[in-house]
């Protein structure tokens, strides 16, 4: 049976343009917070709304094979009723996280994306300029954003991995945005995918973000939308929580907030965040099993992850990125 094709309208999202227009605007990022399943979902919404947040909720490609594509479109619906039905208008976004080809970014389009990323970051120049042209000519058909990135993320998350990073060249960025039309650029500035961003000796505090470079992005591209991925603080409490239950996250390292409350107030208008919702969640289960080990209804200690991945969320909306009360 064929997949049916359905435009992201009618799902009830929107795509990024005016969210962030308004974001910069108003100097500060829209969270994008990565899912895999129900309770991630039902988290982030219920944070938003609650925070009156805009915000992006995005997948990998791993996460979309995980969730299935089909649950993932009634899911991303059933998120937009969720915040409906609470009494909150605050738009929502489906985006593809780290899309690596054209056929998984119009595949996506074609089932309700609003949003996709095509990250072509690790081909040769002219190479990353011909795929991203490709997506932004098939999503401009259908009212869609496309994100593309320059420079080389460290680190490894779901299927992205890569062992040095690669600042972005701000001699670059012009001509990589005129060749392609992206909406908007990921860049690297020191951020690093996974939990384990930094190798630090003891006594050593994390090296600060590249802001020459960013500083440099924004006045060859003023007033265009820039992206950070990899920028979980990976807070030390939950680290804590999780090696205090038999966890095993020595050196477990992430972006200092004060440092991404900096470049939310900066052309930084997109703030990725996937790694601190699973410390969160993984946190709450270690310590739900440790204290109940007789437990074993999935609601209960599901249940608890949701709550503190909640609390995570509102305090990264309010404090963090700036984004709460400004849906």
């Amino acid at each position: 049976m064929e997949k049916q094709k359905v435009h992201y309208s009618e799902l009830g999202l929107v795509n990024t343009k005016q969210m962030f227009s308004k974001a910069m605007a108003g100097k500060y990022a829209i969270p994008a917070y990565n899912f895999n399943n129900l309770e991630q979902l039902q988290a982030i919404v219920t944070a938003c709304v609650e925070t009156d947040s805009p915000v992006i909720i995005q997948v990998s490609k791993g996460a979309r094979s995980y969730a299935n594509e089909t649950m993932l479109r009634y899911m991303a619906m059933g998120a937009v009723q969720m915040a409906r039905e609470a009494g909150s208008k605050i738009p929502i976004c489906l985006h593809l996280d780290h899309g690596d080809s054209f056929e998984l970014c119009k595949s996506c389009i074609d089932s309700g994306f609003s949003s996709v990323m095509i990250d072509g970051s690790h081909l040769p120049f002219d190479e990353n300029v011909a795929l991203t042209k490709k997506v932004v000519e098939y999503a401009r058909q259908h009212d869609v954003t496309v994100e593309g990135e320059l420079g080389v993320l460290a680190g490894i998350e779901d299927e992205v991995s890569a062992e040095h990073s690669t600042y972005t060249k701000p001699e670059e960025v012009e001509d990589f945005v005129k060749k392609t039309g992206v909406d908007s650029l990921a860049i690297s500035i020191g951020t690093s995918h996974g939990a384990y961003k930094f190798k630090l000796k003891p006594g050593e505090s994390v090296p600060p973000l590249r802001f020459d470079i960013l500083d440099e992005c924004e006045k060859r591209i003023p007033g265009f939308p820039i992206v950070l991925h990899g920028a979980s603080s990976v807070l030390p409490e939950y680290v804590e929580l999780i090696n205090s239950y038999g966890g095993k996250m020595d050196g477990a390292v992430g972006v200092p907030e004060d440092q991404l409350r900096k470049a939310a107030a900066s052309a930084v208008c997109k703030i990725n965040i996937d790694s601190d919702g699973r410390l969160a969640v993984t946190a709450k289960i270690r310590e739900y099993f440790a204290k109940d080990p007789k437990e074993f209804d999935p609601r209960k200690y599901l249940g608890e992850a949701r709550k503190e991945l909640i609390n995570l969320i509102k305090h990264k909306n309010q404090t963090v990125l700036g984004s709460a009360g400004n849906a």
